[in-house]
């Protein structure tokens, strides 16, 4: 009878600065509990934007939503270096990505990508807790 060795899988990508981040008060959580998704295109098009300001505005995406647009609420992407202790952080694929507790209600379960149509293109959310979306996507009803 032959012995197997399991491993752990989907262990969580720990930042290098993950004690910075927490000493600020904010939570470091694994990909699966962070509210929003993003797709490998998003990725890769968040990190080309990170190389092209060379991180001036900051190394972590804000994904955010604020009261306004013209379905109630409107969505936020930022690059910004302030993480504060009403924060989520979590390291995907190499990027950091924070949002704030509030944000995190409204975006649970959303997947951001990045889309190229005859429109245009640009970063596009889609999030399963919109009742009701703007005809340009950048604003959501809850």
């Amino acid at each position: 009878m032959s012995t197997i060795s399991l491993t752990p899988y989907g262990k969580a990508e720990t930042p290098p600065d993950a004690d910075a981040i927490r000493a600020t008060g904010a939570a470091v959580v694994e990909s699966a509990a962070f509210p929003v998704v993003l797709s490998p295109r998003a990725v890769e098009m968040v990190r080309e934007a990170l190389q092209e300001t060379d991180g001036e505005d900051g190394d972590y995406l804000r994904v955010g939503i604020k009261g306004g647009g013209c379905a109630g609420f409107q969505y936020s992407l930022t690059f910004t270096d302030e993480v504060d202790e009403d924060d989520v952080v979590v390291v995907d694929r190499g990027l950091k990505v924070v949002t704030d507790t509030f944000s995190a209600c409204y975006l649970k379960g959303t997947e951001l990508d990045y889309v190229d149509s005859l429109q245009g293109s640009g970063f596009k959310f889609v999030n399963p807790n919109a009742k009701r979306t703007c005809g340009c996507g950048s604003s959501f009803a809850a």
